[in-house]
């Protein structure tokens, strides 16, 4: 086998379209646009738009909600933690808080708070204090003989 003699399976390629070739290519004089109107002209872009009807995301009724002050946590999986514990990057001695985490490079940054979710397995004894935690986390974290306490979160105070 040589390399003039690749070729690719049939009908895996297909020729392209070459529009405005002469009129024994099928497509010639007009390129297959028809006769005038909007779409036969260049620089045309009309999604959505069908023919002053009105289009079918504005029949539609709006759904759903984003609350503006929602809270957002930064998660963190139980997993990742024993990782970071392995690799010496968290010391278990000490009590792990949100700041240990930060500090390892485990989070880039806080948010509303730190919580922690139950996917992988944890073997170390942890002694954990987090804003959130899953009921699974907890209880993985207390199987392996560690404790994780869930802090409230710090509210901002705001004077009136």
């Amino acid at each position: 086998m040589k390399l003039n003699e690749l070729s690719d399976n049939a009908g895996a390629t297909k020729k392209r379209k070459r529009v405005g070739r002469g009129p024994g290519s099928g497509t010639g004089k007009m390129g297959g646009r028809g006769i005038k109107g909007q779409k036969s002209r260049s620089g045309v872009a009309i999604n959505g738009y069908e023919g002053g009807q009105m289009p079918l995301y504005q029949r539609l009724p709006k759904r759903g909600f984003n609350k503006p002050n929602r809270k957002q946590y930064a998660v963190v999986n139980l997993g990742l933690i024993q990782k970071f514990i392995d690799a010496k990057k968290i010391d278990v001695k000490k009590a792990i808080t949100e700041d240990v985490l930060i500090e390892s490079g485990l989070i880039r940054r806080k948010r509303d708070g730190i919580r922690v979710l139950a996917k992988g397995d944890v073997t170390a004894k942890l002694d954990l204090t987090v804003t959130g935690a899953s009921k699974s986390a907890i209880e993985a974290v207390e199987k392996a003989g560690g404790s994780l306490t869930v802090a409230a979160p710090v509210a901002e105070t705001s004077e009136a």
